[in-house]
């Protein structure tokens, strides 16, 4: 059997309000505001980002989507160049047609919608692109603003995982599970 190319080359992604490109050290700032954040540094940590080198590192880092097994995109309104997210496909695993998805909102742009555009966006992208199946994210159960950007997404709530992860706060958190496949319909 022969093995699919598992070379992914970062891309753009331009939607009707946003715009979703790789990572630049142009960002270092906004994505160290967001290693600070008590949310995200909870939920979605930055862990290895502390500072401004680490946080220009970051950006180095993810800018070349770490050789096709995962992608990440910064989230920028089309007219504004500040960071207003990240979002990221990990695990890629094209044998298997899928991959994790997760995403983190900054502080400034929360409550604009700009998750669910972002997850839909790349979700697209992903299930055309890379031809997946299957796209899961989890989130801790307490998460109950990530529950909601899942859902209105189409990710469908598949279970309950207990005890599953260790987050900012150093505790084991149950976490929910969605998913999403590539033949869902997803409401307008």
């Amino acid at each position: 059997m022969a093995t699919p190319d598992l070379s992914l080359e970062p891309v753009e992604i331009v939607s009707a309000r946003y715009r979703l490109r790789p990572p630049s050290l142009r960002e270092a700032r906004d994505v160290l505001a967001m290693a600070q954040d008590p949310e995200i540094r909870l939920w979605n940590g930055l862990t290895t980002v502390s500072d401004e080198d680490s946080a220009r590192a970051w950006c180095e880092r993810w800018s070349g989507w770490n050789g096709g097994t995962s992608a990440v995109w910064g989230v920028f309104d089309a007219a504004e160049p500040a960071l207003l997210a990240t979002i990221s496909l990990s695990d890629i695993d094209r044998r298997n047609s899928s991959a994790e998805i997760g995403y983190r909102v900054a502080p400034w742009a929360r409550g604009q919608g700009v998750a669910t555009a972002a997850l839909m966006s790349v979700t697209d992208w992903a299930f055309a692109t890379l031809d997946l199946t299957r796209l899961q994210l989890l989130h801790g159960r307490e998460n109950h603003a990530s529950c909601r950007v899942a859902v209105k997404a189409g990710f469908v709530l598949e279970g309950e995982l207990r005890s599953s992860y260790r987050y900012g706060d150093g505790e084991l958190h149950d976490e929910h599970l969605h998913a999403r496949l590539a033949g869902d319909r997803v409401a307008p």
